[in-house]
């Protein structure tokens, strides 16, 4: 008897629906096809197990099972669910009746309770595209994927209450998630707030353009100063995650297996700090099982890179593409995904190896060429796609000891909301343009060309500091969005001058 169940696999981070056929007859064999990896493999022993613990057997007949389509590869254990219901229903274990309209998955325990899997939240989107009855999954998933509306979730702990369900003998329970009011519920909850920060007004000053204006920025100085600090208290300055934005992270996030159980939707920006050792397929995804990577898991967040030399030469250089086309392509000879990588960079680093090098107190013990070969570990391309470049000087004792609260992160947070609300209104007939750090030469010719003094200015700047096109291209975009935070229409040359001074590392004078 010809039976079929869905499960659904992810490819990217968007779903595709896999058909499971099973197909029973006379004889002892079992057979499974369609490109299934190990794992599903060895699901028969799992689900034989799971099934005899809970009450039930599988008549000894011939069993074929196809995993369409055939020529997409199958991965991991969270096919054990359909499979085993397909089996069941195939052998008339259990009735017909409904099985086709419900999407199935989860990995069997040989007790018969269900393990949780990786991507509920794009498989219920597909089952909703589907128009499908409802999605059975594990309860530990059930949340995850109940923000997606018109779709019935339905989260089982044991495969006799899915067995139970399609038997008519049990109602399984629809989980219902107020998504608006969980996720607008925790989204001003931030561990680190510029309040705590003493000092460094001018890198704050700097964070505050780059959160504005979505720039990527560069901390330069010595060990101490509090680079990492103030990089961690970027998030909450940075507006809100919308609602679309939040579904789209969660999604990334529900893929890689990063969300915790009983999670709805993520709804504070991400900020992703890898270590230096990290490998390049851990930092742009993919591999043998593909996995998105830290770009991508810092998408619409911060991807932060503490001590950014120690970093390998080929992770670094990975970052180039995203940086400028906010996604990422893995090209493998079986596969080619494509990821979003919509992020923030936040990078910090000594100015030379031992750390001290333009120190107002401590002297530097290192030469000029050892200053130098440390600063070329950092292509000139990548620090070209780096907006701001800002030095980092130590925090002196009276402004550590100064007891006044410092401004509250909740003050620079509204300065940099209006200022992205004039940058929504500037963009809003732009396609993928949501802030000044996405603008093409067109707009930027458009909306940030300077005045005659302006340009005087930036071509003095350009001519002394040996500028690249692509640097110049950043200080007007950044000079736009200080433009922003004053509520000017037209870039002057107060805020070119601004924008300008956060060029640090390109002053031919800077490690000599």
């Amino acid at each position: 008897m010809l039976i079929k169940t869905f499960g659904a696999t992810v490819q990217g981070v968007d779903a595709t629906l896999i058909t499971i056929e099973v197909n029973s007859s006379r004889g002892c064999m079992f057979y499974l096809v369609g490109l299934p990896d190990s794992t599903i493999k060895e699901s028969h022993q799992r689900i034989l197990s799971a099934l005899d613990v809970s009450g039930y057997k599988l008549p000894t007949t011939q069993l074929i099972i196809n995993m369409a389509p055939a020529d997409l590869r199958k991965e991991g254990s969270a096919y054990d669910l359909p499979l085993a219901i397909g089996m069941l229903a195939s052998t008339k274990e259990i009735g017909l009746d409904k099985i086709e309209r419900y999407l199935i998955m989860g990995e069997l325990s040989l007790d018969g309770s269900i393990q949780p899997i990786k991507g509920a939240l794009p498989m219920a989107i597909k089952a909703r595209e589907l128009d499908l009855d409802g999605f059975i999954l594990p309860i530990q998933n059930a949340r995850e994927a109940a923000v997606v509306n018109k779709l019935k979730v339905y989260g089982v702990a044991h495969i006799k209450e899915v067995i139970e369900f399609f038997l008519g003998k049990r109602e399984l329970e629809n989980t219902v998630v107020d998504t608006r009011k969980e996720f607008y519920q925790q989204q001003s909850n931030f561990e680190y707030d510029f309040s705590q920060v003493k000092g460094q007004e001018s890198v704050k000053r700097a964070l505050e353009v780059a959160a504005a204006g979505g720039h990527n920025l560069i901390m330069v100085g010595p060990p101490g100063s509090g680079k990492s600090m103030m990089a961690k208290c970027l998030p909450s300055i940075l507006p809100p995650l919308s609602l679309g934005e939040s579904l789209e992270t969660t999604k990334i996030h529900s893929v890689a297996g990063k969300l915790t159980q009983n999670t709805s939707l993520i709804n504070t920006r991400p900020f992703r700090s890898p270590h230096h050792s990290i490998s390049t397929v851990a930092m742009a995804g993919g591999g043998m099982f593909p996995q998105p990577g830290e770009i991508s898991l810092a998408h619409h967040g911060v991807l932060f890179l503490d001590e950014l030399p120690e970093f390998t030469r080929n992770v670094l250089e990975v970052l180039r593409q995203p940086l400028e086309d906010r996604k990422i392509t893995i090209s493998r000879i079986r596969y080619s995904i494509e990821y979003p990588a919509s992020f923030m960079l936040i990078a910090s680093m000594n100015p030379c190896p031992c750390g001290f090098y333009n120190h107002p107190t401590k002297p530097c013990v290192c030469s000029s060429s050892q200053v130098q070969k440390y600063l070329n570990k950092v292509s000139g391309p990548l620090l070209d796609r780096i907006d701001i470049q800002i030095e980092i000087v130590p925090v002196s004792f009276d402004q550590i000891s100064d007891k006044r609260p410092a401004e509250p992160s909740s003050a620079i947070q509204e300065r940099v909301l209006k200022a992205r609300q004039i940058q929504t209104e500037r963009y809003k007939d732009e396609e993928s343009v949501f802030c000044n750090a996405q603008m093409t030469p067109k707009l930027l010719a458009k909306y940030a060309q300077p005045s005659e003094d302006g340009l005087a200015l930036l071509k003095s700047a350009m001519e002394k500091l040996n500028l690249s096109a692509r640097a110049y291209d950043r200080i007007l975009k950044v000079a736009r969005t200080i433009a922003d935070l004053d509520n000017e229409i037209t870039v002057e040359p107060e805020h070119l001058a601004e924008a300008i001074n956060y060029r640090n590392l390109d002053r031919d004078n800077w490690a000599k």
